[in-house]
């Protein structure tokens, strides 16, 4: 049996672009990069706009056309509208139906953002709005003061921090807008500010990427609570979907997805621990690159772990199975919000190329995986995966054998009956221990008694002894010691006392 089980293979193929541009896919993409994913987008968008606008011509015509009817009408009764009230008219409601055109066009209605003379300020201008006191936090304070730090070699680096700030405080009137364009926004301004840096360093694409990285940092960190899982979306609703699913799925043990990782070894228990670490540790991040660095750092304790257990390298067929599993057992928080936050706000170069890029794929592939795992995948009926899933058997449970191991039902019952008969005998154990107990608190307490009595019998047998005071005679002088008979004479004191010796003149 065991050598019909399969494993979980995903051709590398399948991780790229679809477009065939030889960049890394993303499942959030519809399996494309983010370079091909907003040519479409555009195109799609430039699409529609052309169709609002063509609808937006035919409902003014079709307006006036009724208005001019209406006029006509109003002509022959003579009742005749003022030249200026018909234009007034015709202005408003040929404004008000084009309406959702224009608003392609205009990125914000608000006022935007006042310019700063001096753009090498630690703190940005405070704005308007209410959440600005949350961008005035340590950790926006700390990624504006490193920023500056870093731009002050540079010799455009006044410039950069002025284009920087100027785009961050304009977020901060965008906030009602949705997910995708405020992805757009940022994405625009990281492609136009690349593109200058390209021009200014003539090409040199590492002193372009460490700029990137920099602006990348202090932008998401200061823009992280605008456009970290947003009201305007669903990201919250799927967090708590894949949760429960991951929760739901508990039992799924390593021999079903076929990973080549012994957890037995001392070594490979600890790199899976630090996997599980990692990829949950990415929730508290605020950067998405650092979001990146610990999947990154997860997926290399995985390769490390499966090559102890295989005393040999890795294969990306082993890899992506044991990040299923990682997975499952760690069940990270807001896992959809993190996921989509990088996939919208990262460097697009870092998740199209590179092992960051590749690491995320693998992630997203597993999710994936994850939200559509069946019986079969794991290799079992629909019906052992229902009963699993319902939780009315478990593979940790002993199989039964004979006529019962027909029938997963019969088996979980018997697993059940078999342990409340072992809660009913714990339970009279230990009622047994606790009877012993208490009988051995009443001996005590009776030999308490016992010896209390014994103790009370001799003091009351051998009384203390009283040392009576000496007399004294007339002249102040003591008296002679009693002797030994007349001690033990208790009538002693009844007696009179000794008679003086008296001495006559003779």
């Amino acid at each position: 049996m065991m050598n019909q089980r399969r494993g979980i293979h995903l051709d590398q193929s399948e991780l790229l672009c679809k477009k065939g541009c030889g960049f890394y896919g993303n499942t959030g993409w519809q399996g494309l990069c983010s370079k091909c994913w907003r040519e479409e987008n555009q195109q799609e968008k430039q699409k529609q706009i052309k169709e609002d606008w063509a609808l937006a011509e035919r409902l003014q015509r079709e307006e006036e056309e009724a208005y001019a009817s209406r006029h006509q009408k109003a002509q022959s009764q003579s009742t005749i509208t003022p030249f200026s009230k018909f234009e007034e008219r015709k202005t408003k409601e040929k404004s008000s139906k084009v309406h959702t055109v224009t608003k392609f066009f205009t990125p914000s209605t608000k006022t935007p953002p006042k310019k700063d003379a001096s753009p090498f300020e630690a703190q940005s201008s405070p704005s308007p709005s209410s959440s600005s006191s949350r961008h005035s936090s340590v950790d926006s304070d700390h990624a504006t003061r490193e920023f500056i730090d870093f731009l002050k070699p540079l010799k455009s680096g006044r410039e950069i921090f002025k284009q920087c700030r100027a785009f961050t405080e304009s977020m901060v009137y965008k906030r009602d807008m949705g997910a995708d364009e405020l992805s757009e926004c940022v994405q625009d301004f990281y492609q136009n500010l690349s593109d200058r840096l390209q021009t200014q360093f003539k090409g040199s694409s590492d002193h372009v990427e460490s700029v990137m990285d920099e602006v990348e940092k202090y932008m998401m960190t200061r823009l992280y609570k605008e456009v970290f899982c947003p009201e305007t979306t669903d990201d919250e609703k799927k967090d708590l979907v894949i949760q429960k699913r991951i929760r739901a799925l508990h039992w799924v043990t390593i021999e079903m997805l076929c990973v080549p990782v012994n957890e037995e070894i001392p070594e490979v228990s600890d790199s899976v621990v630090k996997a599980i670490t990692d990829v949950i540790e990415m929730d508290s991040k605020r950067v998405p690159k650092d979001k990146l660095a610990c999947v990154t750092r997860c997926s290399k304790h995985i390769f490390n772990a499966i090559k102890i257990s295989k005393k040999e390298a890795a294969s990306a067929d082993d890899f992506l199975p044991t990040l299923i599993y990682i997975v499952l057992k760690a069940n990270p928080p807001r896992l959809q919000s993190n996921i989509q936050y990088i996939t919208r706000f990262s460097n697009p170069s870092r998740l199209m190329t590179g092992e960051d890029g590749y690491y995320f794929t693998n992630l997203c592939c597993a999710v994936a995986f994850i939200e559509k795992l069946d019986g079969q995948s794991l290799n079992l009926s629909s019906e052992e995966f229902e009963l699993y899933m319902s939780g009315q058997a478990s593979p940790h449970w002993p199989q039964a054998t004979g006529a019962s191991s027909s029938s997963p039902g019969s088996t979980a019952l018997t697993q059940v009956h078999k342990r409340l008969d072992m809660l009913t005998g714990l339970g009279e154990r230990q009622e047994r221990v606790m009877e012993k107990a208490r009988q051995l608190e009443s001996d005590l307490i009776d030999w308490t008694d016992e010896v209390e009595q014994k103790v009370q019998s001799v003091l009351e047998s051998f009384p203390p002894e009283t040392q009576n005071p000496s007399a004294t005679t007339a002249s102040g002088t003591t008296s002679a010691a009693s002797s030994a008979i007349d001690a033990d004479n208790v009538e002693n004191e009844l007696l009179p006392p000794p008679l003086q010796p008296q001495v006559f003149a003779g």
